[in-house]
């Protein structure tokens, strides 16, 4: 089992909130954006494909499979493909996902931009 793993698991009982999701879309763009209320995390997943990430307020640490970074808002931050990561929000944050996709019902987007295995 990986670090990641196992943070994933220690924190599970903190990634019951709601993060407010919001979808923007635009010509083969997709956004979600979330906020991640203090101390608590989101994540563990790995995504198809590199994307972008905004974080638009706050501080995060992203935990990833090769490096665990602080981020301090305005960060504009590349997430790589096949890479599992967990934000965990040090205070109030906001974080944008910005995926290349043409998919815009929200219940199929999972299925196209996050990876199965």
């Amino acid at each position: 089992m990986s670090n990641i793993e196992d943070l994933y698991k220690e924190n599970v009982g903190k990634m019951e909130f709601d993060a407010n999701i919001i979808h923007h879309f635009s010509d083969g763009l997709y956004a979600k954006q979330f906020q991640i209320p203090k101390n608590c995390v989101i994540g563990q997943h790995k995504h198809t494909y590199s994307h972008l990430s905004i974080l638009s307020k706050g501080i995060v640490n992203l935990i990833t499979d090769d490096y665990n970074r602080t981020y301090i808002a305005p960060a504009c931050i590349e997430i790589k493909a096949g890479i599992n990561h967990i934000i965990h929000a040090l205070e109030d944050s906001d974080w944008f996902c910005i995926h290349h996709t043409d998919e815009k019902d929200i219940s199929k987007i999972d299925e196209v931009i996050i990876r199965k295995d």
